[in-house]
């Protein structure tokens, strides 16, 4: 009834099914896989490149630092807090923030500056926080800040003005 002979022709009848699946999904992908190397054979025009590009208004960052929200900034010191405190000497796993604005860079008794900062930079003005914030391993080669930094300049100007309401 089942013996060897059997087992081989079921294990045999296997393998020959998956190979004529594989053989034609081998054909299949031949005959309509679109090959990256071909030129297309038409091309829609749909007038995307006649538009003119938009053109991205930079805007001096003195001026939205004149119009900054300190409370607004409030809101986005939640996401700094998790590595500075605001209390004047009390350190975190970064250096505390009391006092930034206007302060010598590395001028507070946090042990770990990693060195990069003291090279860009002597002390914390507004415009070189916001440098520093946009992008802390951009501006700051070096820095132990693992932080990828805001990329909205009203965020920027509103956190920088709340660090300077406190302690200033």
């Amino acid at each position: 009834m089942l013996d060897t002979m059997t087992f081989t022709k079921i294990a045999a009848s296997l393998c020959g099914a998956l190979l004529v699946l594989l053989l034609g999904q081998w054909a299949a992908e031949e005959l309509y896989h679109v090959s990256g190397g071909k030129e297309q054979a038409y091309v829609v025009d749909t007038g995307a490149d006649d538009e003119e590009a938009e053109e991205t208004v930079e805007v001096a960052f003195a001026d939205v630092f004149a119009a900054a929200d300190a409370s607004a900034g409030q809101r986005v010191f939640r996401q700094c807090s998790a590595c500075h405190k605001l209390e004047d000497g009390e350190n975190a796993v970064g250096p505390h923030l009391y006092a930034v604005v206007g302060r010598d860079v590395g001028s507070t008794d946090y042990g770990s500056y990693s060195g990069a900062l003291n090279e860009v930079a002597d002390v914390w003005s507004p415009e070189n926080l916001n440098a520093f914030l946009e992008n802390p391993r951009g501006w700051a080669p070096g820095t132990s800040m693992g932080y990828n930094g805001l990329r909205d300049v009203e965020d920027r100007a509103n956190l920088i003005a709340y660090l300077d309401s406190i302690g200033n």
